[in-house]
């Protein structure tokens, strides 16, 4: 099944419609899709580089509204949306029990980290309105996250082209992980050191 979905991801990458398939994966992606918009970003950043930053802000306007539709889903209907789509990417009793925990000591940093890492963003998406965390906080940080993760994967893609895809495919989460501690490191480095 996921074969097939990333096939038509990559025949939409190609078709002129690309943009739009683009708006809809990455808004899909924040609240149920199985499949990270990357897939279809990277490669157009690469075949149009002078679009590269459109791309990444596409992905990124698109993520954080589809990040509502999750919050939304969680708040609203997690019982009979929110809960199967946990327990689709293997998100349940124990596990859930655990990301709900620390949700509630590390909220912000889940939802920073999280938005960075292959981790099925939807996760924190539904969890945030399951858990009633704030809003205007959860739309500020997943803009930060999304749009990081999307810029730089755009970047990559712009600077190095289509090459870089097999680097990616096995790095990614490396990458993002590197850059996850860069952000810890620097919100904790203006928190703490004196000014």
């Amino acid at each position: 099944m996921l074969d097939g979905l990333k096939s038509k991801m990559m025949d939409a990458v190609r078709s002129p419609h690309a943009e739009r398939g683009l708006f809809l994966v990455s808004f899909a992606e924040s609240s149920f899709f199985p499949l990270p918009p990357d897939l279809m970003l990277g490669p157009m950043a690469a075949v149009e580089p002078k679009k590269w930053l459109r791309y990444a802000l596409v992905c990124t306007i698109a993520s954080v509204l589809g990040g509502l539709a999750g919050y939304a889903i969680g708040m609203f209907l997690m019982d009979s949306v929110g809960r199967p789509i946990l327990n689709f990417f293997g998100y349940s009793g124990d596990k859930e029990a655990e990301f709900r925990a620390w949700y509630a000591q590390y909220g912000a940093w889940v939802i920073l980290i999280k938005g960075l890492l292959p981790i099925p963003y939807k996760l924190v998406t539904i969890l945030s309105g399951a858990m009633s965390y704030s809003l205007p906080l959860f739309v500020l940080l997943s803009a930060i996250t999304r749009g990081a993760r999307f810029l730089l994967v755009a970047w990559l893609f712009q600077r190095f082209g289509p090459q870089i895809a097999p680097v990616m495919e096995k790095r990614m989460g490396l990458v993002l992980a590197v850059v996850a501690v860069v952000l810890v490191a620097v919100v904790l480095a203006v928190k703490y050191i004196p000014h």
